[in-house]
């Protein structure tokens, strides 16, 4: 598990790459990768292609970051999810919340 957190050259959108299990263990450096940016002026990509497996705590993180991303709470996106990482997300119907894109 490791979680990586880069900022874009114009300084309007972070990139949180979670690399294997998207559990618990990730909740400490997750969340303070994005508190690290005041509440509401950065739009969030979760780049989930190195992600193996997500589980409920995961989706809670997701959603706590979703309460602190930009203006309407719409400007969180993840990216890249594997196809069982994708099945537990529409299963949960985060696709309804989040924009879920697959390149």
């Amino acid at each position: 598990m490791s979680v990586k957190v880069t900022e874009s050259d114009d300084n309007s959108e972070v990139t949180i790459q979670v690399s294997g299990r998207f559990d618990f263990s990730c909740h400490q450096p997750f969340v303070e990768g994005y508190r690290e940016y005041p509440k509401g002026e950065k739009k969030f990509v979760v780049d989930l292609s190195e992600t193996e497996y997500m589980d409920s705590s995961a989706m809670g993180m997701l959603l706590q970051l979703r309460d602190h991303s930009a203006k309407d709470q719409g400007d969180v996106s993840l990216i890249n999810a594997n196809e069982s990482v994708q099945e537990i997300l529409k299963i949960a119907n985060f696709d309804k919340l989040f924009d879920v894109v697959v390149e």
